[in-house]
């Protein structure tokens, strides 16, 4: 019986670092700098641990990440500082192509747009979602949260589900990076995250070193 239920936890053992191989998380805090971000367009700098732009002209954005990033989980604080329209960019094959959903001031909702080349303004409305027990305002940190999985692009804001919207239109982006973004709109955002199978991680657990410690306490119960 020892033997089938120490066979069992190294079995389990194994499964959770085979899951934790293929899964991770990457996460900017901007306390001290912006170095991997690729800015497209606009004026950023990071000040007071936020990564800023100045108000500007139209789909003024900042990318980081691969182009191969497929399925995964966009997260940010977002602050309008003065604007009406900011949020955040995923599966952006370049600087002219990718989604963005965005928060609008005025009339309480977030709009989903898949941009495309032919100038910054380029881009196709894929749908809105109305603010759903939220308010969007000036001056407040708004937390946003977009997972992607197909064609489907689920939004969270302030941890309220905000619903889904599907790009359906066969021109649509499998994959890309992730980013923030702003038109005519001064903003700060700060805390980006994006997880996922796909996602290498920063800081990656070494599986041997995870393995030798759990081994270890697998061993001190027999």
């Amino acid at each position: 019986m020892k033997y089938l239920f120490s066979t069992t936890i190294i079995c389990c053992v194994f499964a959770l670092i085979a899951s934790a191989a293929f899964a991770g998380e990457q996460m900017w805090s901007f306390d001290s700098d912006a170095d991997d971000w690729e800015v497209a367009n606009g004026v950023w700098s990071v000040e007071d641990g936020a990564y800023k732009l100045a108000k500007g002209g139209r789909a003024e954005h900042s990318l980081v990440g691969e182009a191969g990033w497929a399925d995964y989980t966009v997260e940010a604080k977002v602050r309008l500082d003065d604007g009406n329209w900011a949020g955040v960019v995923f599966r952006a094959q370049s600087e002219m192509e990718y989604y963005v959903y965005y928060l609008n001031v005025p009339n309480n909702k977030t709009e989903l747009w898949r941009h495309k080349t032919g100038g910054w303004d380029a881009r196709d409305k894929i749908g809105e979602l109305a603010g759903s027990n939220v308010t969007i305002a000036n001056g407040e940190w708004f937390d946003m949260r977009v997972t992607v999985d197909g064609t489907a692009m689920q939004l969270w804001i302030n941890g309220e589900d905000q619903g889904e919207l599907a790009d359906e239109t066969g021109a649509g982006y499998a994959a890309g990076q992730a980013g923030v973004w702003a038109w005519e709109t001064a903003a700060s955002f700060d805390d980006v995250k994006v997880s996922g199978d796909a996602i290498e991680s920063l800081t990656p657990v070494e599986p041997q070193d995870k393995l030798a410690t759990t081994w270890g306490h697998i061993k001190q119960q027999f």
